[in-house]
């Protein structure tokens, strides 16, 4: 998964503090949904460049012949969205998982997956609406919760916002955690702490 964009040179003193402390934990927090996906060799490159394993080319190539027969089979483009994802082929992975959606819309988990992928396009308004359309598909769902909250924070520098997110995930989950086992309580907090300091001049 990609780093949290850099700070840019007109954000405050403050949050560029908080984006210190804070930007690892929002680096892995988009692992929800992908964690223990694993590369092994031999490798070869897609199409940006990067290194995928045989195994994985073979299975998109496979999943690539399916949808391109069966159109509607929604299963088969969830699956090789997937696939685009974790071989870092978010382009890709935004098509299939948009042709997944329009044959079986009610999922959040997969609208969320569309959401890490948005923002790993650039595209962090379309991130956000995926992220929303999870919460309201699912009232319950904590991933859309954490992961819309780095958006605001990382992306969109509104530490307000992300903190009310995570609040949110509180309140489904007092003992909500990033995926390296802080407490989403702890990380608020140490926010909170930056944002109460008094701005440089």
């Amino acid at each position: 998964m990609s780093a949290p964009a850099p700070a840019k040179k007109n954000q405050s003193p403050l949050l560029l503090i908080a984006l210190f402390i804070c930007g690892f934990l929002a680096g892995v927090a988009f692992t929800v949904y992908k964690m223990g996906s694993t590369t092994t060799p031999p490798t070869v490159a897609n199409q940006e460049g990067s290194q995928i394993s045989k195994e994985s080319a073979e299975a998109i190539a496979q999943l690539e012949k399916e949808t391109l027969a069966h159109p509607d089979g929604y299963q088969a483009w969830t699956k090789l969205g997937h696939l685009y994802f974790d071989t870092d082929q978010p382009e890709k992975a935004i098509a299939a998982y948009n042709h997944s959606l329009a044959l079986h819309p009610a999922d959040a988990n997969l609208l969320t997956d569309l959401g890490v992928m948005y923002r790993n396009t650039g595209e962090k308004e379309k991130a956000i609406e995926s992220f929303d359309k999870a919460r309201e598909i699912d009232a319950k769902h904590e991933p859309s919760r954490l992961n819309k909250g780095i958006v605001l924070l990382f992306d969109m520098n509104k530490p307000e916002e992300a903190i009310a997110s995570w609040e949110e995930l509180l309140r489904l989950n007092p003992e909500a955690k990033m995926t390296d086992g802080t407490g989403v309580r702890e990380f608020i907090e140490q926010i909170k702490k930056e944002l109460a300091k008094p701005q440089e001049k």
